[in-house]
């Protein structure tokens, strides 16, 4: 069973603020969550070598009360008679406090706007929002600037959710989120799979009858075992699309997003070891950065104690 108590949304006062605030208050009311609004206040030092001895300011009173009612003019469209939401002002740095937020509450979910891909602006990303979600405890849901609407227009719709498999432990715990998620908003839902052995090799020029014959064979097994993910009474109040594709993952799960016009992509992701931070660029570090639908990133299933023992990410 999903639960989802506690939002965090984490916000800079950008467009794309906005646009996450929107997603975050949905989902609040679907679950009847409540939304922690975070804003990290930062001070860019000046180069030590002109200004020795120099010591980081603290805001003014009156400078915390005029963010302090920025950020509730900023969430009040988004929460409208909704759900109930409090706002934080902090001082620090981002990354830190966005996760030590997410650890006191403990946070259920964080929900983030990032800011576009390419330039600087990609150098942004993978600066904070990449560093949130390999660091993070709890799923996080990415916002980019292409979601569907833009801030103030229609509510955000989740009617077409793709959810990509390859049967891992972390990627069937995903599978749980877009299922709960298909519901709450009656989506459809496709499971992907992608075959990514000799994905950029022609069979036919390697390996001939052989290789084809191989690849066949994966496809049957990948849709049976897909088909086999359908729970007995989705049919009754979702449309579920099976679909397999040979090729990267990452690239495959763009393709499809794009063609079905997904608005929601929904897919595990590994945990926080060293070798676990490398695999993370692979695929869903390419997602999150190419995707123009928010996407859903999933942890393994955390034991109660490591969580009511570990306390805030380092």
């Amino acid at each position: 069973m999903i639960t989802v108590s506690r939002i965090l949304c984490p916000i800079d006062f950008s467009e794309h603020s906005a646009r996450a605030l929107e997603y975050a208050a949905v989902l609040a009311r679907w679950y009847g969550a409540s939304i922690r609004v975070l804003h990290v206040h930062t001070f860019v030092p000046p180069p030590p070598s002109r200004l020795p001895g120099w010591a980081r300011p603290r805001l003014t009173a009156e400078e915390r009360e005029h963010y302090l009612k920025e950020m509730r003019d900023l969430a009040a469209p988004a929460a409208g008679s909704g759900p109930p939401f409090e706002v934080s002002l902090v001082e620090g740095e981002p990354i830190e406090e966005i996760l030590r937020a997410a650890a006191a509450g403990p946070a259920d979910l964080i929900v983030l706007g990032t800011h576009g891909r390419s330039g600087f602006q990609r150098l942004m990303l993978g600066s904070l929002t990449e560093k949130v979600l390999r660091r993070a405890a709890c799923p996080v849901l990415t916002v980019p600037p292409r979601a569907p609407g833009t801030a103030g227009a229609a509510r955000p719709s989740l009617g077409r959710i793709l959810c990509p498999v390859d049967f891992s432990e972390v990627s069937l715990r995903a599978l749980e989120y877009a299922w709960a998620l298909a519901k709450e908003s009656k989506a459809r839902i496709t499971l992907l799979h992608a075959i990514e052995a000799l994905a950029d090799v022609e069979p036919l020029e390697h390996g001939g009858a052989a290789m084809t014959d191989w690849l066949r064979f994966q496809e049957v097994r990948s849709r049976q075992r897909l088909e086999a993910l359908v729970p007995a009474d989705a049919r009754d109040w979702c449309d579920p699309e099976i679909a397999v594709a040979t090729g990267r993952a990452h690239r495959e799960i763009l393709r499809v997003a794009g063609e079905g016009a997904a608005d929601l992509i929904v897919m595990g992701v590994l945990g926080r070891g060293a070798l676990d931070l490398m695999l993370f660029g692979s695929t869903t570090q390419q997602v999150v950065r190419q995707a123009l639908c928010p996407v859903l990133t999933v942890r393994p299933r955390a034991r109660t104690a490591d969580r009511r023992e570990s306390g805030p990410p380092t």
